[in-house]
């Protein structure tokens, strides 16, 4: 099984978010299944998919973003989930709009989501799917930049990505995470 995690906060007030963009491309990837989320014991949203080469387990915890890895922990220990088939997807400051980018077994880079993920796991070897959201304006503190919504001309260029997203998934679940990288890092833009 291949545990594939959206990362964004719960809640109207923060959908279409910067921040959300990882609740964003687990809402495409369901809709692409057919499936649908229900609430779960484990602070997250969770559907079952089946597709590919084994099923795919998509969470959206429901705790705020800053303490995401707990619901993780506990989804990846019931379903006996090891780290690296682990795939987080999130949000990034340091790539532009429409840009995606697959690591494997990196450090937190300043994001709090992914630092508390690397916490409660024990350890960094999983795999994030980092999506641009661009940098905020001159004036404009990240805390609330990232909290704001994306402009249409925006939410076009990230509904693209989710698409890299959805294939690099495919590669990662049917060949390797290498090849994924591959394809993924150079086609996302």
């Amino acid at each position: 099984m291949l545990l594939i995690v959206g990362l964004g906060n719960p809640g109207l007030k923060y959908e279409l978010t910067r921040h959300n963009v990882g609740f964003m491309a687990l809402d495409h990837l369901a809709e692409k299944a057919g499936a649908v989320f229900k609430d779960s014991k484990w602070d997250a949203e969770l559907v079952k998919a089946a597709r590919g080469a084994e099923p795919l387990l998509l969470a959206k915890p429901t705790s705020f973003m800053n303490l995401s890895g707990r619901p993780v922990g506990m989804i990846a220990s019931y379903y006996k989930v090891v780290p690296g088939r682990i795939v987080v997807i999130h949000d990034d400051l340091d790539l532009e709009v429409g840009r995606v980018k697959i690591v494997h077994g990196r450090g937190a880079g300043g994001h709090n989501g992914i630092k508390s993920i690397i916490e409660h796991l024990g350890t960094r070897e999983f795999v994030r799917f980092r999506v641009g959201i661009g940098r905020p304006p001159e004036k404009m503190a990240p805390a609330s930049f990232v909290l704001s919504r994306f402009t249409e001309q925006e939410l076009t260029e990230i509904s693209r990505v989710f698409d890299y997203i959805e294939e690099g998934i495919r590669l990662i679940e049917e060949d390797s995470i290498p090849a994924a990288m591959n394809l993924v890092n150079r086609q996302g833009k």
